[in-house]
């Protein structure tokens, strides 16, 4: 049996998807939400709270709930978000040194000098994802560090957790919003790091796709 809260999710999701719930619609005041279902303030909120992480409304201050305009879902696969056309991209580069998780991540000592490239990922007008990249100085590419060659192997972690302050500001999410972080670490024949990546993709409009590839021997039958 249906919580209320998911009672109360399924009918608005109804209601937007068939379209009775037009985007950039604003729903009822939360009061009066909760009087129709005949719930508390809390039980409606939780249940707007589940619409809006799966990016059907958004919350905006002082001014109430409102139906929210389709996103385009975008899919990470291959150290890629695609499509990518479009998609612009605002970089910051700063030199620091290597501290904290960075140098097991690396496999740099501590103040190893990097380079930081902070880059934030635009489709259209709305922020879509965020990544940090740490690159060794001493390996700084004249270019977006991206893609890099002389790669021969890269880890990626994805995890979902919610974003920090800074995360949340900068992709303008709210911070009830899930987001997948990915951690990728790519290093070259030799081993050494040449790069470590930090993504952080908003769950409501991103997903990452991971294929494997097989190799099947074939065995002969001996006669």
């Amino acid at each position: 049996m249906l919580s209320l809260r998911h009672t109360i999710a399924a009918d608005l999701r109804t209601q937007i998807t068939t379209g009775h719930l037009k985007a950039g619609a604003r729903l009822p005041s939360e009061p009066k939400l909760a009087a129709q279902y005949k719930v508390s303030t809390p039980t409606l909120r939780s249940a707007l709270a589940l619409l809006q992480a799966e990016g059907l409304i958004e919350k905006i201050h002082g001014k109430g709930n409102f139906v929210r305009h389709p996103l385009r879902r975008l899919t990470y696969t291959e150290g890629h978000l695609a499509p990518d056309a479009d998609l612009h991209v605002t970089i910051r580069t700063t030199n620091l040194r290597a501290r904290g998780d960075l140098i097991p991540l690396l496999k740099v000592p501590s103040c190893t000098p990097l380079t930081e490239f902070l880059c934030l990922t635009h489709q259209g007008e709305r922020p879509h994802s965020l990544a940090r990249i740490y690159v060794p100085r001493d390996l700084e590419p004249a270019e977006l560090p991206w893609p890099r060659h002389g790669r021969a192997e890269t880890r990626e972690v994805v995890t979902a957790r919610l974003p920090t302050p800074e995360e949340a500001s900068a992709l303008r999410l709210s911070t009830t919003l899930a987001v997948l972080a990915i951690t990728r670490v790519s290093a070259d024949v030799t081993g050494r790091v040449i790069e470590l990546a930090r993504l952080i993709l908003p769950g409501d409009r991103a997903e990452a796709l991971f294929t494997t590839h097989h190799t099947i021997e074939e065995r002969r039958t001996e006669g």
